[in-house]
């Protein structure tokens, strides 16, 4: 008869799970004991439980399949709730399997003994502990489901003996997997957002990752409006490539010529974005939103118009309704205003004479120059998201994830696990900063242990960089942030895996290309500029303030110099310009 644990592999893999990730305990001793037995799924170790939650979400983000992590009782579980988090907030399908103490132990402060179907709640669309096998498959199964349907962090929480109690024979359900259907508003609905759209002058476009497999549709609804197109981080993989439309990014990382493009519109047309920061919203502009989540409409700035739907299906459905706008002019000026600050932009991305620290803008557009036409990017939250942001080539075949909703620090290393382990044969690129990289560093072992060939780009600053700005634009002297790093490219070569640092911007292209032709992981510790800052595309009273206040601060307490490196850099150049 079978196990418990072998009723949960059967789900699975009628549902096509492929690995699952995670670390052994003996409150899991009976499910990875049916997993050796089965050997259908493979066993993904990791050296963190962090780490499995943020590569099945990287799975998933990619797959768009459900993607699994398991955790052992106790600290093991508890581990898996960052990944969780960032899975449920990015909404990618995430099942994890927590394992509990012995049913007949909770409630007496037993050995490793918490309660993570109450502190895994808030991290996931569904959490259920099982206490009885009864429940099972039936519990695995509606928490599947919701994974997909809501996309996001489904948990079980299993005490360990369960896994182990004999199953009694139950019905299979059909395999448990995505399946696309048509989501529109109504006609109604479409008529009244199509009146307004006929009715503006200047119609501004602004995407997130909700036009994912809609492209052409953008671009058609674009034309007919003469409309720019905006792009928030998220959506800058699915909008930015072959758009004649395109006039850049906005918000914190952005471009002057999209938050521009945004505040200068009549109506502005959101198409699956989600953007939390309401100062890069419109001032007086009308806005119609497209969501495939109801409860996302008007959440970050009032609307006039909320259409429930994919952009997919809402877009195809209005443009007969359109009418083709005669007037370019909003366009051609936003255009106009895209290729100015990209030229601006791009003439920070240079060698610079051979000079040292190497600048984080070269070094991210020599990866791009140099990646795989279907290279895999992950960037760490912080300074490598924002040159990613600004630098790397996106062409329809290449993908960009990240911790972009949740932020959270050490993504990259971790994330580029779950996406070389779906895709072995594709290049996967972690742009991991220097303290994203020390904080799970562990995993390096990952790459070696399970043969993953991934590529990590170090932004090696020597500090908490992001954290820097958010102190000078704040008025606040730099505190806590530095960092005394070892030579990670020496850690590297002391694990086995392919390790050079470059300090000379002459070395790095031959350095890049020996690290993507090696056959295995392979690390590049890039010492890079710390003072060159990323600006946000426009800069508020209280920033220009807070600037001038860390100036002043700075030159009190003694250390002066930090301001040389700062206009050696040419930041102020750029800030007060």
């Amino acid at each position: 008869m079978s196990t418990i644990a072998d009723v949960i592999l059967g789900v699975l893999k009628d549902a096509s799970v492929k690995r699952i990730y995670g670390i052994p305990g003996d409150s899991l001793n009976g499910f990875t004991d049916a997993l050796r037995r089965d050997g259908s799924i493979a066993w993904q170790h990791v050296r963190h439980e962090e780490a499995a939650a943020l590569a099945a979400a990287a799975e998933a983000a990619l797959t768009g399949e459900l993607a699994v992590c398991v955790g052992s009782c106790g600290p093991g579980s508890i581990h898996l709730i960052n990944g969780l988090y960032d899975a449920t907030r990015s909404r990618v399908p995430v099942l994890a399997i927590a394992a509990q103490i012995p049913a007949a132990e909770m409630g007496g402060s037993y050995f490793q003994e918490t309660h993570p179907q109450d502190v895994l709640r808030e991290a996931s669309v569904y959490c259920e502990l099982v206490s009885d096998p009864e429940q099972l498959p039936r519990v695995l199964e509606i928490a599947m489901r919701t994974a997909i349907e809501r996309r996001g962090a489904a948990v079980v929480v299993i005490p360990g003996e369960i896994f182990l109690k004999k199953s009694k024979p139950h019905r299979r359900t059909a395999p448990i997997r995505f399946m696309p259907r048509v989501m529109r508003p109504t006609d109604g609905e479409l008529k009244a957002a199509a009146d307004l759209l006929n009715s503006a002058k200047k119609v501004t476009i602004f995407g997130g990752a909700g036009v994912e497999g809609a492209h052409a549709e953008l671009l058609a609804i674009a034309e007919k409006l003469k409309a720019p197109v905006v792009h928030a981080l998220r959506g800058k993989q699915f909008i930015e490539y072959k758009n004649p439309y395109d006039v850049g990014m906005t918000g914190l990382l952005g471009f002057t010529s999209g938050y521009r493009a945004i505040e200068s519109c009549d109506v502005l047309l959101l198409l699956g974005t989600d953007f939390p920061y309401r100062q890069f919203y419109p001032s007086k502009a009308k806005i119609i939103q497209v969501d495939i989540r109801g409860e996302n409409l008007g959440r970050r700035t009032p609307i006039d118009i909320g259409l429930v739907g994919s952009v997919k299906d809402t877009v195809q459905a209005i443009l007969p309704m359109l009418k083709d706008h005669p007037d370019r002019q909003h366009l051609d000026s936003s255009r106009q205003h895209y290729v100015q600050a990209r030229k601006s932009l791009d003439e920070l991305a240079i060698n610079d004479h051979n000079r040292s620290p190497i600048h984080p803008q070269y070094l991210t557009r020599m990866v791009s120059d140099l990646a795989a036409e279907d290279a895999v990017f992950i960037p760490d939250v912080g300074s490598p998201t924002g040159w990613c942001a600004r630098y790397l080539r996106m062409n329809g075949q290449r993908n960009l994830i990240g911790s972009f909703s949740h932020g959270t620090m050490a993504n990259a290393l971790s994330q580029a696990i779950g996406a070389q382990s779906a895709f072995p044969e594709r290049q996967v690129l972690a742009m991991a900063g220097d303290g994203g990289l020390a904080m799970l560093m562990g995993e390096l072992l990952t790459l070696r242990q399970n043969k993953l060939p991934v590529k990590i780009v170090v932004f090696n600053n020597s500090s908490l960089n992001f954290v820097e700005l958010e102190m000078k634009a704040n008025g606040f002297v730099n505190f806590g942030t530095d960092l005394d790093n070892p030579d990670f490219a020496e850690v590297a070569k002391s694990i086995g895996l392919f390790g050079q640092r470059v300090d000379k911007p002459d070395d790095l292209e031959s350095a890049l290309r020996a690290a993507f032709a090696h056959d295995g992981p392979a690390l590049v510790d890039v010492v890079t500029a710390r003072e060159e800052l990323i600006i946000p595309p426009t800069i508020t009273v209280e920033q220009a303030k807070g600037f001038s206040l860390f100036a002043l601060r700075t030159i009190l307490s003694g250390r002066g110099e930090e301001l040389i490196d700062l206009a050696d850099t040419n930041v102020f150049r750029r800030l007060l310009s």
